[in-house]
């Protein structure tokens, strides 16, 4: 069972669930209206940045998705966002999503940190067999930025989501497997 009030830190960064309160500092890294291109919602609004961090933090509460806060340890500041969600217990899956980071801190690494400490979290404390994310199959940072993590292509959803702009996305699936992290990737 997902632990909901979960912290997870390395030497650099420190993951910890996110709080209405954490909407000034997120707000001055979203507001970039391109970084949203390949996102669901358009976080430079900032009526969509403020709905989207309160449906986080209400989702928590109902415990359907855990969304973190990142914030580098060495300045103290927020530097983005990830996610847990879609969790079954049953099937021992959950998947890895809703991350990004401001533009300063893109590109140095600490996205792969952050998925490093969620593998770890889910593979071995909640022992899951498969973890997935899901991505714009024209996103080629994010499946690179996967693929460094472990994560395989598995297939694509045509027209699977309607995006920003009304433009319709074809979704490309991703996972990756216990085995596998636990044999390459630790």
């Amino acid at each position: 069972m997902i632990d909901f009030s979960l912290q997870l830190a390395n030497e650099q960064i420190l993951l910890r669930p996110m709080e209405p309160e954490d909407f000034d500092a997120i707000s001055k890294l979203t507001q970039d209206p391109a970084m949203w291109y390949y996102f669901t919602s358009d976080l430079s609004n900032i009526a969509i940045l403020k709905n989207w961090i309160d449906a986080a933090v209400e989702e928590r509460k109902d415990q359907k998705r855990l969304a973190f806060t990142i914030i580098e340890k060495s300045s103290g500041k927020i530097i983005g966002s990830t996610s847990l969600g879609n969790y079954s217990e049953r099937d021992k899956r959950i998947e890895i999503g809703w991350t990004w980071l401001g533009k300063e801190f893109q590109g140095i690494g600490y996205n792969f940190q952050a998925k490093h400490l969620l593998l770890e979290y889910c593979f071995k404390s909640l022992k899951l067999e498969r973890v997935e994310s899901k991505t714009d199959i024209m996103n080629e940072a994010a499946k690179n930025s996967l693929a460094k993590s472990g994560f395989t292509e598995e297939g694509i959803l045509r027209s699977h989501t309607l995006m920003t702009n009304n433009r319709r996305r074809d979704t490309v699936y991703i996972s990756v497997l216990r085995e596998e992290y636990l044999n390459n990737y630790r």
